[in-house]
This record gives structure tokens, sequence and C-alpha cells, in this order.
């Protein structure tokens, strides 16, 4: 792994543990981080009640890059991630969502609810 690659994925992961925290603290249980699929990653799957949330995080170095960090296309990577282990985390009757939890040094992070509609 490069150099600028694995500084990269240090600062991913350091993002999200503060989005673990930042979940916890509002409320949510989380099930698994990290859940890699055939389809691609989710960085977090929590839960609070008869929710069952995926979470996609973005960690940027500038609050002005987060306008710009999440796309239709890693947005559709994540709902089939989600979809392709949604049975090991649901139960019936729980309504399933994909957030977005964007965050930047020296802000507060800033969550797209239900960022992810089929076929948007």
């Amino acid at each position: 792994m490069s150099g600028q690659r694995a500084e990269a994925e240090r600062r991913g992961r350091k993002g999200e543990a503060l989005a673990a925290w930042y979940l916890r603290l509002t409320g949510w249980s989380i099930r698994a981080v990290r859940v890699k699929t055939g389809r691609g990653e989710i960085d977090i799957v929590a839960r609070r009640g008869r929710t069952l949330c995926f979470v996609e995080v973005k960690w940027r170095a500038r609050r002005a890059d987060l306008d710009h960090a999440i796309d239709h296309y890693r947005l559709r990577r994540v709902a089939a991630a989600a979809e392709a282990v949604a049975h090991r985390y649901g139960k019936p009757g729980d309504d399933v969502r994909i957030d977005v939890l964007l965050l930047a040094p020296g802000c507060w992070p800033r969550r797209i609810v239900n960022a992810w509609q089929p076929g948007a």
C-alpha cells in the first residue's frame, strides 16, 4: 500500500470511529463496522428501536470538501451492499434506511437521513 493510500486509510478509520461515537451518543447501537460484501462495503450498521441503518461515513480534511464527498455512484454501491446483508441484521417489520454521515475537523457532524431511495 502506498504512503498516501495508507494515510487515507488511517484517516478513514478515524472518521468511522468518530462516527460510531456520534451515533452511540445519539441513541444508536452499533451492530457492525466495515462490513465487506461482493457488492461493496458498509461503514457502519446501526440500530435504534425498529430502525436499521446502514451508514456511509465520509471524512474530509476541510468542511468545504464535504459538499462533494458523496455521489450517486457511491450511494448505489452502499445500497447494493446493504441489500446483500440486510437479512443478517434486520428483523421483520424493521424500517431500513441508508444514511450518510459527513465529518470534518472543527465542525459538527452533518447527517443525511435516508440518503438513498431505490430508483433515485
